[in-house]
């Protein structure tokens, strides 16, 4: 039982958090017209409890004193309601005034949540989007900004009304009659403790609906990816029961959370109701022993009162829904700007260089072709050069993405300037884990990684990233033009530098063929292409970045047998002079490789050139001869 009622505090305590977080959005970037707002809403506020308190007044000075009268004067009467026709007006201006201010001030902030997550987004380790699926990070972008949406532009506007109706009623009706207050005091703390409960359950099933709807977001868009392996495999009754187990999950929590969130308007209604009842019976008693110096028209303004506070409470109680959704929606994209951005405490960049007649680098603003490592050293303050050459080299490394289960163990390998390295191993061996770690993608538990002698985890990444070059197995391309997709690797590139990127990789045949060549759109990754063609972009896109370091991780795997024979030509003008490690099921495509390397279990198990491991006669030459397939 305690640690349940501990575990509703945390909630309560985050949720509190995440409003006081959330509505700093609006009180730091839109102040004053978020004061604005206050004053307005504050303005209709006083124009809607004006027509209560009005009862009093137009009943006990100048209805009743008419009644009987031969020549009633009614000019006093028309100036009176002439005084209230204009607070009304007041009230409607200012209403308008603080919609349309709350429209720009929801859209703004919106906007400021939108930048903020998408910028975050791009600091994230590579980690973060391996552990949450696409379609659960749309979710933050889609279900929960709309979520907050609808509580900026329609939940705070009526809760801040309701909020100051509640406040100006109140001090209206202890003004009127202290006595009668004492019985809406007792009514208004069986409405809070009542909400309290209600709410506390409503917001629990609603914090969990909304990571469920992420859940199943996730998975329709996983689903719909994949549809074509769905149906070759004949897997729709499999897929439809997964479905309909995380849709039973959402709609349990939904129904939940919206059976305690409904519970509470009619709640509040009918304790108004019977509020009302008893306030008209307690008064009428009091008002005929002439106790508390209760006329008509007080009764009669108390009597509208009392409906005029229980409609705030009812109002709120509507918003309550919207609130608590957007509270759960705020929370997760809060929890997703939270999360650590990948670190960097690399201090070694790249910089252009040129040679001195003696023989020494020294950096310099031009481009000249000869690129550096600028690395300062903090002992004695200096600064050396060191050219970048695309040496590569691991000593005893190890590394696992969990600290309990290893994919690397105590690996030692290297690649000289210019050498070819291949890794060749069944499915989970970790060849495509030694790409991410030169990549620093994730950087290694125990061991180290040197690039032209100097430990990786000194450079910047960004700076690594820029001497490497990659060509994945599953290629993305974006929307734009084939031009613009190719000129990613290198966002300055002239048209020329393009051709001949294209033609290097032998994709300019097929541009050429398309109806607007190199300035064809392409949208949805590419679709309107074949997959091989696809992959040739992504070799073209590699082969403009110029890089002196390349990585091909299955970059043949989608092209047929004889456009690779073309590939591989053009493959391999653009791995000459450069530093290569490749991973391919293919055998044939690695051949002319300087080493290979055969994993097992995050093991080296066997390298040597081609023909040395043919001749060893163990795993490389079982899978060669076709004894042995790779998984």
């Amino acid at each position: 039982m305690s640690s349940s009622k501990k575990g509703g505090a945390r909630v309560t305590r985050n949720t509190l958090k995440t409003a006081a977080r959330l509505l700093k959005y609006v009180t730091v970037g839109y102040k004053v017209p978020f004061i604005i707002v206050i004053f307005c809403i504050l303005m209709c506020s006083v124009s809607t409890i004006s027509v209560s308190l009005s009862l009093r007044f137009l009943l006990d000075d100048y209805i009743i004193p008419l009644i009987g009268n031969a020549n009633p004067d009614f000019t006093e009467l028309y100036k009176a309601l002439a005084v209230l026709a204009c607070i009304f007006v007041l009230g409607v201006i200012a209403s308008f005034i603080y919609s349309r201010m709350m429209v720009v001030i929801g859209q703004g902030v919106l906007k400021k949540v939108r930048d903020e997550m998408f910028e975050h987004m791009q600091t994230l380790p590579i980690r973060y989007f391996d552990q949450n699926t696409n379609g659960s990070i749309m979710s933050l972008y889609t279900n929960d900004t709309d979520t907050l949406r609808q509580m900026i532009n329609q939940s705070i506007p009526q809760v801040l009304m309701s909020s100051f109706t509640i406040v100006v009623t109140f001090i209206s009706m202890v003004a009127l009659s202290p006595i009668l207050t004492l019985l809406a005091v007792v009514v208004i703390l069986l409405m809070i403790l009542i909400a309290r409960f209600v709410g506390g359950n409503s917001g629990k099933y609603f914090i969990r609906q909304q990571v469920d709807l992420a859940n199943i977001t996730g998975y329709v868009e996983e689903h719909m990816n994949g549809q074509k392996v769905i149906k070759v495999f004949n897997h729709e009754s499999k897929t439809k029961q997964e479905f309909d187990e995380l849709n039973e999950k959402l709609y349990e929590s939904a129904s939940t959370a919206h059976t305690f969130a409904s519970m509470m308007a009619p709640i509040i209604g009918n304790m108004g109701n019977l509020q009302f009842v008893l306030t008209a019976v307690f008064g009428g008693i009091l008002s005929v022993a002439g106790i508390g110096g209760i006329t008509l028209g007080i009764m009669a303004s108390y009597l509208q009162f009392t409906r005029s506070f229980t409609q705030p409470f009812m109002q709120i109680s509507q918003q309550f829904n919207s609130i608590i959704m957007a509270l759960a929606g705020a929370e997760r994209i809060f929890n997703m700007i939270d999360e650590e951005p990948e670190t960097d405490d690399g201090y070694v960049t790249l910089v252009n260089a040129k040679w001195n007649s003696d023989g020494t680098l020294t950096e310099c603003s031009e481009r000249t072709g000869i690129w550096a490592w600028k690395h300062p050293h903090q002992a004695d303050g200096t600064v050396t050069y060191t050219e970048l050459k695309g040496d590569v080299r691991f000593f005893d490394m190890s590394f696992g993405y969990t600290p309990d289960h290893m994919v690397l163990h105590d690996l030692s390998l290297y690649a000289k300037p210019g050498q070819k390295l291949a890794f060749v191993g069944s499915t989970g061996a970790g060849k495509t884990t030694i790409t991410n770690l030169i990549n620093r993608f994730y950087d290694v538990q125990d061991g180290k990684i040197r690039y032209d002698g100097i430990n990786i985890n000194k450079i910047k990444k960004t700076d690594l990233r820029h001497s490497l070059g990659i060509v994945l197995q599953d290629t993305h391309l974006f929307t734009g033009t084939i031009k613009e997709n190719i000129r990613y690797g290198k966002l300055d590139a002239t048209d020329g530098e393009v051709y001949a990127a294209a033609r290097l990789a032998h994709a300019d045949q097929f541009i050429q063929m398309l109806p607007n060549g190199y300035d064809t759109m392409l949208t949805s990754d590419g679709e309107e292409l074949s997959q091989g063609q696809r992959q040739l972009l992504a070799i073209a896109r590699a082969a403009i970045a110029d890089p002196p370091v390349l990585i091909l991780d299955e970059a043949t795997s989608s092209i047929d047998t004889r456009t690779e024979r073309i590939v591989q030509e053009g493959m391999d003008n653009l791995m000459r002079g450069r530093t290569v490690f490749v991973i391919a099921h293919r055998l044939s495509t690695i051949r002319n490789s300087d080493a290979i390397m055969v994993l097992e279990h995050g093991r080296i198990i066997e390298r040597g050139t081609h023909e040395d491991l043919l001749a060893l006669k163990g795993t490389y030459y079982a899978l060669y001869t076709g004894k042995l397939e790779l998984d």
